[in-house]
């Protein structure tokens, strides 16, 4: 009898040799497990809720005293058996909250965002999207009908734009094409424009120019349809008053069509919502195959969302975004000051700058409202990533293909849990790393002559070593 062939092996091979391919890129992907003791300045936990005490408390209070029967999960589909009280009591907290008219609750802020983009669009519409926006509204959009996916430049809703158009030309060609078709009689149906961006930009940290966006688009669409959906993953929690979200910030509830919102980062959970109009809601229930197709998120999980809100709503998170601004702004201090001791030309250290524009925002103080997200372009994000997690500072590469070719970076990730002593300990480490690489790029000789000393940071104080003058001298010349 012959062997019996193994029927997967011919496709191991295939797939050996992309991930080969990815390898020999250094792209290749793999997990990994935080080591215990290490400082987190990677994770999307802004607020630090599931570490807090008091949210913890009442979490554990709220599953003692449950009265559920599936505990475990929720027994089926949202339209079948997996439907609750509690859930629909939860999406009307969310929505009174954030001043929306409705919402949908999904299992993530990603099948909330392919639910979406898949079903909303219809044949004749149009999608113009950032061209940093989310892989999720990417996906949403390939199952979309929508007759166009067209990008504009990020952030840029006036100009020439670069590679893409800004939004204004992007909308100034659709307006166009619709006072046409307006004109033709040929031309019959009602053709809609959305608008997607995300409210803070996971990879750069910036946040979206929404006051330009809004007014932009009511200039050049006034008729009402054109509609902004705005992804606030990275900005509920964060910004607006006890977190309510760039949106709720800016006052802008009444003129953008539909919010995203997920509850895996500033809030602590996961899953995730849609803030809309009840009767988008209910044709959601009706295509979102997101919602319809999957089981619906456990009862522990909602009460894990309902802990989170009840806590902002309570105003309890007020000090830990104060707390969180005081230490962005003097991550950004420490990080600009060490980038501007360091030569001009070097690849090894950059921060990306976020300009003010009309749009910022700014505190009571006129201060400018920073996010907790600070990319620093490097071109050897892993060695600096893993010396600083040598140093147990969590910090991770994030290379191409999750950013363009060129603009590698490793991506700070502030806390309402870290210290202002951490921070400093943590630039210190970075500081340290680009001595040595600088150190090799001269020649071990010339370490030698520079009598560098470096300056241990002492808790609760700044830092303020020296030792980079020599580096810079010499590297200038």
């Amino acid at each position: 009898m012959s062997p019996k062939k193994d029927r997967t092996s011919s496709l191991d091979g295939d797939l050996s040799g992309i991930l080969a391919r990815r390898r020999s890129k250094n792209q290749l992907r793999q997990l990994t497990k935080v080591p215990p003791g290490t400082a987190d300045f990677s994770s999307n936990n802004y607020l630090s809720l599931p570490s807090h005490p008091d949210v913890q408390r009442a979490f554990l209070a709220k599953l003692q005293k449950a009265q559920e029967s599936n505990l475990l999960g929720s027994g089926g589909s949202r339209l079948l058996d997996g439907n609750s009280l509690t859930a629909e009591n939860l999406e009307q907290t969310i929505a009174k909250f954030h001043n929306a008219p409705a919402g949908l609750l999904f299992n993530s802020a990603m099948d909330a965002n392919i639910g979406l983009f898949s079903c909303i669009p219809q044949a004749r519409d149009v999608i113009v999207y950032d061209e940093l926006i989310h892989a999720s509204v990417h996906d949403g959009m390939r199952l979309s009908r929508a007759e166009r996916k067209i990008p504009f430049a990020h952030n840029m809703v006036y100009g020439e734009g670069g590679k893409n158009p800004s939004l204004e030309r992007v909308l100034l060609a659709l307006a166009a094409e619709d006072r046409q078709e307006r004109q033709d009689e040929s031309k019959s149906g009602k053709k809609n424009v959305f608008i997607a961006v995300e409210g803070v930009y996971s990879m750069d940290g910036d946040v979206t120019p929404l006051v330009d966006i809004v007014e932009c688009t009511e200039r050049l669409f006034p008729r009402h349809d054109a509609h902004i959906i705005v992804d606030e993953a990275h900005s509920v929690g964060v910004l607006g008053d006890c977190g309510r979200g760039l949106v709720s910030r800016l006052g802008l509830e009444d003129r953008v069509w539909a919010r995203v919102l997920g509850f895996g980062k500033a809030i602590g959970c996961s899953g995730g919502i849609v803030l809309c109009s009840p009767t988008t809601r209910l044709y959601l229930i009706n295509y979102a195959r997101t919602l319809i197709y999957t089981t619906m998120m456990a009862y522990s999980s909602l009460i894990s969302i309902e802990t989170a809100y009840g806590f902002l709503c309570s105003g309890k998170a007020i000090p830990l975004l104060n707390h969180l601004q005081a230490l962005i702004r003097h991550t950004h201090k420490l990080l600009q000051d060490l980038s501007d001791r360091l030569p001009r030309k070097t690849g090894l250290f950059r921060l990306h700058r976020i300009k003010p524009t009309r749009s910022s925002l700014h505190d009571k103080e006129d201060t400018q409202v920073l996010t907790p997200v600070i990319p620093v372009l490097t071109s050897h994000p892993r060695s600096l990533a893993s010396h600083c997690q040598q140093r147990k500072f969590m910090v991770r590469p994030i290379v191409a293909p999750t950013v363009p070719k060129g603009q590698e970076r490793i991506r700070i990730c502030l806390h309402a849990a870290n210290t202002f002593s951490e921070v400093e300990a943590l630039v210190h480490a970075m500081e340290e790393w680009v001595l040595g690489q600088l150190a090799r790029e001269n020649g071990a000789e010339w370490r030698e002559t520079q009598e560098v000393s470096l300056v241990e940071p002492t808790p609760g104080s700044s830092a303020k070593p020296q030792e980079l003058n020599g580096v810079i001298n010499k590297a200038k010349l």
